[in-house]
């Protein structure tokens, strides 16, 4: 486990409050790890007293733009990702931001991903000489494998790094990623680790009337999985785990929550799985809180979100070893990890967390104790420390 903490270094305050332009092509109420984090970021640096423009593709026909205290959201028009049509990729040149910077000149710019919108807007912030911060939240260089398009993969490792060298530098969540992209090429990667609301994401959520409602009276095991249902996930692999498990304990129940491409087709091949569906804040919370056992089989992730959610929610959480489960996992400790891409390791450590139920509770207690020192509130401090010494003309 690392125990470094980069997001908790001292904040320069800047003189007066920021005016940020951020851009990105998702956006809550969407449903992914970007959002949700972008959600988080945007909301606090507004409670710090930063303005901020959001620059987003529309997300329904009734999409105006709105300001929200010191947001504000100009929507601009976009088309669904062909492998990811819940997410739809911002169609906006660099005259677009020339006009709109112009009228009202950013500080700083921060892009949060790498479509048209955003290569467009680091673009034009170089001309114009507006300091840029880059965010990579999304390992879309390595979704290659899953999508039949390995061919591709130093192509698109290619376009990231142009579009990310074009800014002060590149913020990632792990120690781990920023020597990945580093050794690939990418310039002035930098640290900001990711949060969990621990008010939400509390065992105190627990149902007893949703866990009826799954079929569970007593104290019955509930195996969870939650995200995206589609092949970089990897959800084949929680799915044969918990075959090992039933094999052994009968009354044990899986549990999947999310939307996606396979939804429909897992619920086909696994009839004893309850397949919820996306669920968000309250509801999202209290099905993490009520079931015991969290597996997040993914390869592909920058940082997996799930993880401290789950660990928050009070849940043993199985993952391989890397990304969110390597900063704040402790094997044996407050959950489990597994060497990445060992499916077998996989399988024997999810049938041994549901034979040990009491080394399980005690897993489940750990893990909420360790997500209680993970706030959102240093995490914005970060960014906003970052887009402060950006806008400065400092290298962060």
């Amino acid at each position: 486990m690392n125990t470094r903490n980069p997001h908790q270094a001292p904040v320069r305050p800047h003189p007066a409050p920021l005016s940020v332009c951020v851009v990105t092509e998702t956006f809550p109420p969407e449903i992914n790890g970007v959002a949700m984090t972008l959600g988080r970021l945007t909301e606090g640096m507004c409670a710090r007293g930063h303005r901020l423009r959001l620059v987003r593709p529309f997300q329904s026909r009734a999409d105006r733009p709105e300001r929200d205290g010191s947001l504000f959201t100009s929507p601009v028009n976009g088309i669904p990702l062909p492998f990811y049509p819940e997410v739809r990729v911002g169609l906006v040149g660099t005259g677009w931001y020339r006009d709109l910077w112009r009228r009202e000149r950013p500080d700083v710019v921060y892009v949060a991903t790498e479509g048209p919108a955003g290569w467009n807007a680091v673009r034009q912030a170089a001309r114009m000489g507006i300091p840029t911060v880059t965010g990579f939240h999304t390992n879309f260089h390595a979704y290659g494998r899953y999508y039949h398009a390995e061919p591709l993969q130093r192509l698109v490792m290619a376009y990231l790094r142009a579009v990310h060298n074009r800014s002060a530098c590149t913020v990632v969540p792990t120690e781990a990623l920023r020597a990945e992209l580093t050794g690939n090429g990418f310039r002035n990667v930098r640290v900001m680790t990711r949060g969990v609301d621990c008010t939400l994401f509390a065992p105190a959520r627990r149902s007893r009337d949703l866990r009826r409602a799954w079929g569970v009276e007593n104290g019955e095991l509930v195996v969870l999985h939650v995200g995206r249902l589609a092949p970089e996930k990897n959800i084949e692999l929680a799915a044969d785990a918990f075959r090992a498990i039933a094999a052994e304990v009968p009354s044990a129940r899986l549990v999947i929550v999310g939307d996606g491409p396979l939804r429909h087709d897992l619920a086909r091949r696994h009839p004893r799985a309850i397949v919820t569906g996306a669920r968000r804040g309250a509801a999202l919370a209290e099905h993490y809180a009520s079931a015991d056992l969290l597996l997040f089989p993914s390869e592909a992730e920058t940082f997996g979100n799930v993880t401290l959610e789950g660990m928050a929610s009070g849940l043993a959480v199985l993952a391989y070893d890397y990304a969110a489960a390597r900063e704040h996992i402790d094997s044996g400790r407050n959950g489990v990890t597994v060497p990445v891409g060992d499916r077998d390791r996989f399988v024997a450590a999810a049938l041994a967390l549901a034979r040990d139920r009491s080394g399980l509770e005690r897993l489940r207690e750990n893990a909420r104790r360790t997500a209680l020192g993970v706030a959102w509130q240093a995490v914005v401090a970060r960014f906003e420390e970052l887009l402060t010494r950006c806008a400065q003309g400092g290298m962060p």
